[in-house]
């Protein structure tokens, strides 16, 4: 071996040992990093765990406070307990004596209190009883005193209107020619009478001609005449103008019916006028007509 060939071995070693110790310093230096980052790991594991450590000794000493405080109350509960258990027991032993005491008397008192009892109950019924009548009375009182001054009202009202007609018909009728037995009747659907305003239909009149004098007999007009309190015609479609004569004076009458009639010495005689409007409550007149007079008049209500 010339010294060519050993110098060239020496640097292949040399180089191996480069090589071992660079590779060696590869593993080393990926060790340390991973090394590094586990104990990166751990730090922040033990961080956590430090933070964990605190909060549950903060809990720890919150439940130590929780505990002695409540420790405290139950010992004063208990005493309060204690004391309570006594008292009970001193009124436990009133009461037995007491039971002792009245025990002969128990069942007598028993009863009067059930015949107390009982006695009140049927007081308490009876009173209940006429507290309601005397609510129902004083309602129907009340009401009685209403229907009454309306009552007096409207009796005063149709008194008025009926001595008006009076007077007119001792005015206006001649001796021997006027009716009698004047009658009004209100009607409702089917011919029934009615009272109320917002079920008339039909005004019915009929009256009575007894021992008409002979110079009246004949065949002659008869209006029939509807107005209200005040005198004033109900409205109809085409009402009737007429003139007629009473006690030697001409007078103007509005109709609501005209028929021509044989005037007898005895006869009975009737009107009937549909209604084309409903009346308004209140009074009305219904009058009858010949073209020398009046032969009679009567009033009525409708609520």
């Amino acid at each position: 071996m010339n010294s060519r060939q050993g110098f060239a071995i020496i640097i292949a070693i040399l180089l191996l040992l480069l090589m071992g110790m660079g590779y060696w310093g590869y593993k080393t230096n990926n060790e340390k990093k991973q090394i590094s980052a586990e104990n990166s790991e751990l730090n922040a594991e033990i961080t956590d765990l430090n933070s964990l450590k605190n909060k549950l000794a903060t809990e720890v000493d919150s439940l130590q406070f929780a505990f002695e405080t409540l420790a405290d109350e139950n010992e004063s509960l208990q005493s309060s307990v204690e004391e309570a258990a006594k008292k009970v027991a001193q009124k436990d032993a009133i009461i037995r004596k007491l039971q002792r005491k009245t025990k002969s008397e128990g069942v007598n008192l028993k009863e009067q209190i059930e015949l107390l009892l009982a006695d009140k109950a049927q007081l308490e019924s009876s009173i209940n009883i006429v507290q309601t009548e005397n609510d129902s009375l004083k309602a129907l009182t009340g009401q009685l005193t209403a229907d009454l001054a309306s009552a007096k009202s409207e009796n005063q009202a149709l008194a008025v209107l009926n001595a008006t007609i009076q007077d007119e018909l001792k005015m206006l009728t001649l001796a021997n020619f006027k009716a009698s037995a004047f009658r009004v009747e209100v009607e409702q659907k089917k011919a029934k009478a009615t009272a109320k305003s917002r079920r008339a239909r039909q005004i019915r009149v009929s009256f009575d001609l007894t021992n008409v004098n002979a110079k009246y007999q004949g065949v002659r007009p008869l209006f029939l005449v509807i107005t209200d309190d005040k005198g004033t015609p109900i409205k109809i479609s085409n009402p009737i103008q007429a003139k007629v004569v009473v006690n030697g004076q001409q007078m103007d009458i509005q109709a609501v019916k005209e028929q021509e009639v044989d005037i007898e010495d005895n006869q009975r005689l009737s009107f009937s006028h549909g209604l084309e409007e409903k009346l308004k409550r209140g009074y009305y007149r219904v009058a009858v007509y010949t073209d020398i007079g009046l032969l009679g008049a009567s009033s009525f209500r409708l609520r």
